[in-house]
């Protein structure tokens, strides 16, 4: 019997990577739909889904007999405060989370599921060889002091998941000028590198506990863009725990900045 995967597609291109291997891996793909990310053509079925509306995707769980859900994609908080008029499933979700911190909002997502007897898959299954080891990608290597704000965002990088904040952090020699909360990664290197100016590291980790049912932190040529067009020199991040996405072009753009892009074991 064909077992079929219920695929919740955020933001961004990592839905129809995923979407891709697992039909490879001989799952049937029903996909779901928040904001601009899909499947690319990769699923049997497609179902525009809104945060708001989630009891629906609830009820095609069922009635397509799915026994696992693979998240993907980007996925905003503010989402969650910009809805208006919500479904009871909704109001029972963030009720019985207590907040809107996504690991709590997740928690309950996978006991509701697993009520219906539907697993949550790990989504380092299915990105091929975006997720790398230690090493500089880059042409350019960081400098002595570009490393030395390298371990600094490390650190207040970690701290900063472990608390649930963000994943994200600017550094200037050795000054913090932003960490990343609910604006995401980009608007977190626009913000930090526009007040830390020419030569600004950027530093992206993960938390000890990260989830990654849930979560797949990523790196990509948007990333790096914003990192240009603020000026920053070095892109970093924990190695074997974040994506690089579209790693070919990533390193490509990074060389024509001038950018060091580098994974760090922690």
């Amino acid at each position: 019997m064909e077992l079929s995967l219920g695929l919740i597609c955020g933001a961004g291109i990592l839905p129809a990577r995923m979407a891709r291997e697992a039909l490879r891996q001989g799952w049937r793909v029903v996909a779901f739909t928040f904001g601009d990310g899909g499947p690319g053509g990769h699923a049997e079925r497609t179902i525009v889904s809104r945060v708001s509306e989630i009891g629906r995707v609830f009820e095609v769980l069922r009635e397509e007999h799915v026994s696992a859900v693979l998240f993907s994609g980007r996925f905003s908080v503010r989402d969650l405060f910009q809805a208006a008029k919500v479904d009871s499933t909704f109001v029972e979700i963030t009720t019985r989370a207590g907040s809107l911190i996504d690991v709590s909002l997740f928690g309950v997502v996978v006991r509701m599921l697993g009520d219906l007897g539907i697993t949550v898959l790990d989504q380092r299954s299915f990105v091929g060889d975006w997720l790398g080891g230690s090493g500089c990608w880059s042409a350019r290597a960081p400098n002595d002091g570009e490393w030395r704000d390298i371990r600094r965002g490390l650190e207040v990088g970690r701290a900063l998941a472990d608390l649930r904040v963000g994943q994200t952090v600017v550094v200037r020699q050795g000054a913090v000028t932003a960490v990343e909360a609910v604006e995401g990664t980009t608007e977190a290197i626009r913000r930090g590198a526009a007040l830390g100016g020419p030569g600004a590291v950027i530093v992206k980790a993960v938390a000890g506990d990260h989830d990654y049912r849930f979560d797949a932190p990523t790196v990509g040529p948007e990333t790096i863009e914003a990192a240009a067009a603020g000026g920053a020199t070095v892109v970093a991040v924990e190695a074997n725990r974040v994506f690089i996405l579209e790693k070919d072009e990533t390193v490509r753009r990074a060389d024509a900045a001038g950018i060091a892009l580098v994974s760090v074991a922690v």
